[in-house]
């Protein structure tokens, strides 16, 4: 009975209780890091599912008759998704290509303005998308070394304690150990969920980005290349025109 007691009061209590200040600040930055890393899986998540549904609803966006009309479709379905964003800098771009006169910018024509202008607005998204992924990466790569280091601290200090008391038994050794391990443990709990949300994010932005490089090729050629069908109702009849002039 009296052996069970003892081995009941190991436990990561005990080793909060018995630490020092560096142990408590590996505990503590163990804490962090899954608070972190947590946050930042659960807000990608909610950003990738927004993703998704705007990358469905493009053709939505091509079904409406007006660039306003397709913009403000895909706002009600994804609010201010970067597909909403390219659009709206395509159409931009192409009313203020008149305004640009006497800039640096009216010395590309308005082709490469369109292609300018539609590839900083991708930079800006693919920014926004990777944001936060560098913290997840460090937390999978750093965490089990940190939660290594609280290990080593508190298995120097067990021995060390055991070493005084004089008793180097078996069971006195082994309970401060297998405390100690208590780190490491912590410190694989942290870094394996976040190096699986990085891998898992990483694939979907690729992903996401190629659809978004897609879009931005089709606002290209519709801005560059497309024409009105009602312009094509006003072509110029050189037959008709010939007719008129002779009579004339």
């Amino acid at each position: 009975m009296q052996e069970t007691a003892m081995q009941n009061v190991f436990g990561f209590a005990h080793l909060w209780e018995n630490g020092d200040l560096i142990s408590h600040s590996v505990a503590v930055l163990l804490a962090l890091m899954s608070v972190a890393s947590w946050y930042l899986v659960l807000a990608k998540v909610l950003d990738n599912w927004k993703l998704r549904k705007a990358s469905r609803a493009v053709g939505l966006f091509w079904s409406a008759t007006t660039l306003a009309e397709g913009i403000q479709k895909l706002r009600d379905v994804s609010g201010d998704s970067p597909y909403v964003q390219l659009a709206t800098q395509a159409g931009s771009c192409n009313s203020d290509c008149e305004a640009a006169r006497g800039h640096l910018a009216s010395r590309f024509n308005p082709a490469e303005q369109m292609e300018r202008t539609l590839r900083q607005q991708l930079s800006c998204a693919q920014a926004g998308m990777e944001s936060g992924l560098t913290l997840l990466a460090t937390t999978g790569a750093t965490a089990p070394f940190v939660g290594l280091f609280g290990t080593v601290w508190g298995i120097y200090h067990a021995l060390v304690a055991i070493g005084i008391s004089g008793q180097a038994a078996l069971e006195r050794v082994a309970g401060p150990v297998g405390e100690a391990l208590i780190m490491t443990a912590a410190g694989l709990a942290v870094a394996l969920p976040a190096v699986f949300a990085y891998n898992a994010f990483t694939r979907v932005n690729r992903v996401i980005l190629t659809d978004l490089d897609a879009f931005a090729h089709d606002l290209h050629a519709f801005f560059t290349m497309g024409k009105p069908f009602v312009a094509n109702t006003a072509r110029v009849h050189p037959l008709r025109d010939e007719k008129h002039s002779e009579a004339a």
